[in-house]
């Protein structure tokens, strides 16, 4: 990475209500592939818009955990074939229960400042599906 100070990403995660014996919804590839796209359309228009496109989709229950963006932008390429549920995943060090499914998929960010490409990540990203909305976690550049 090249700029570390800005780069450092943290994952927020968050469990989704399952019920043992129930088989879990298969994810709706279309649902995620819209958020992720109308994230890097915000990210497209700039660190505001961006922030607002964030705020507005973070997961409900962790609506306090928006982070600022610092002046950089970031846009997530989403492998859509990694997509699967991930019921088993809870958030680290919380306890709130959420509706809605949990959904995990690599993806590739870019992280930029102005035009310029500040560092690039591989890693995996949760959503949750709720309601036919598509939620993320909103990642926090180091400060």
């Amino acid at each position: 990475m090249a700029d570390g100070r800005l780069i450092a990403l943290a994952a927020l995660a968050l469990t989704g209500c399952t019920v043992a014996g129930q088989a879990q919804p298969s994810p709706d590839p279309g649902l995620v592939a819209d958020y992720f796209h109308d994230l890097d359309t915000a990210a497209a228009q700039g660190v505001q818009q961006e922030q607002d496109f964030l705020k507005a989709t973070q997961v409900p229950a962790f609506a306090d955990r928006v982070c600022s963006l610092n002046g950089v932008t970031i846009t997530a390429t989403p492998t859509l074939s990694t997509l699967r549920a991930d019921p088993g995943w809870t958030p680290p060090g919380s306890d709130k229960r959420l509706t809605g499914q949990v959904y995990v998929v690599a993806v590739t960010l870019t992280i930029r400042q102005g035009n310029s490409v500040v560092g690039t990540q591989i890693g995996s990203q949760r959503v949750v599906v709720d309601g036919g909305r598509t939620y993320g976690f909103a990642p926090c550049p180091a400060q």
